[in-house]
This record gives structure tokens, C-alpha cells and sequence, in this order.
């Protein structure tokens, strides 16, 4: 992976993010927002599956509301990590903490898209009030915690080089 790193590292498009001053905050931003965008979107639909918020909406409605945020916002998510990893290739690909972030993601990823088959299947699932409910309310805080992980995760990126 190093050799791999080193290789992206001396590419034209790696030099130019590096000694360009203001791409990488700028783009540190843009991803600063979008995690912003994704966290708040996982924490308004775990409320409403825990039932601390906006009880007056199904989980359709509130589904509908938030998921196309949180793809959105992984989207730029992708872009924007992606300039960052090019930008420092050695410091991200080589590095646990990015490791443990990326496989945090697919978790997540994966949670999430099977929460929205889920509700496209039965649509009542997420509104259950007893044996169901306790396992919805288990992957809800789950999933707060996996998300809180990933940003964790990738804060420890810088630490853990």
C-alpha cells in the first residue's frame, strides 16, 4: 500500500493539491459541511426511530426527508475525501485510522441502504411499538454510534500518522 501511496504522491494532480495553499482548507470545508449535512440527516431519522422527534411524521415521511440529504452529502463526501487523499496519499492510505473510517463507512453504507429497503417493504417495520421496536431502536442508536465513529475515525487520521 505504501508503494501504491508513494506513487499517487508524485503524480502532477498530488503536487499541484499540496502546493496550491488554499485547495486543501477549502476543501477541508466543503468536507467539514458535508459531514455536518450526513450527521444531522442520521440524527433527525434515529430520532424519529427512537421516537424523540418529529413523531408527528411516518417514517416515510421523515425518510423522505433526510435520506436524500445524507446521499447527497456522502457524495460530496467522496469528492471531496477523495482531492484530500490525493493531495496526501501516504499520510491517508497507509494509516489505521483511515482504515477504521472506511470500514466504519461501508457499515454505515450498508445500514443504510438496508434500512431503506426495509421501509420500502414494509413501511410499518420502523413504527412497531414492541418486540420490533426494541430492534429498531437498537439499530438506531447503532447507527448514531457507527456514524459518530466514522467522524471520530477520521479525525484520528491526522493523529494517528
Amino acid at each position: 500500500m505504501l508503494e501504491f501511496a508513494q506513487g499517487i504522491e508524485n503524480t502532477n494532480l498530488s503536487r499541484t493539491i499540496r502546493e496550491l495553499l488554499w485547495v486543501v482548507p477549502w476543501v477541508q470545508t466543503v468536507h467539514i459541511l458535508a459531514i455536518a449535512v450526513v450527521l444531522s440527516s442520521i440524527f433527525m431519522i434515529d430520532m424519529r426511530i427512537l421516537n424523540l422527534n418529529g413523531t408527528t411524521q411516518t417514517m416515510v415521511q421523515t425518510a423522505r426527508r433526510f435520506v436524500p440529504w445524507l446521499w447527497w452529502g456522502l457524495v460530496v463526501l467522496t469528492l471531496s475525501g477523495t482531492i484530500l487523499i490525493i493531495g496526501e496519499p501516504v499520510r491517508s492510505l497507509v494509516n489505521p485510522a483511515f482504515w477504521l473510517k472506511m470500514t466504519l463507512l461501508l457499515i454505515a453504507i450498508i445500514s443504510t441502504v438496508a434500512f431503506q429497503l426495509t421501509l420500502r417493504r414494509d413501511a410499518g417495520f420502523w413504527e412497531k411499538p414492541h418486540r420490533a421496536g426494541t430492534l429498531t431502536r437498537v439499530l438506531a442508536v447503532g447507527s448514531l454510534l457507527v456514524w459518530c465513529g466514522i467522524a471520530v475515525a477520521g479525525r484520528w487520521i491526522a493523529y494517528a500518522y
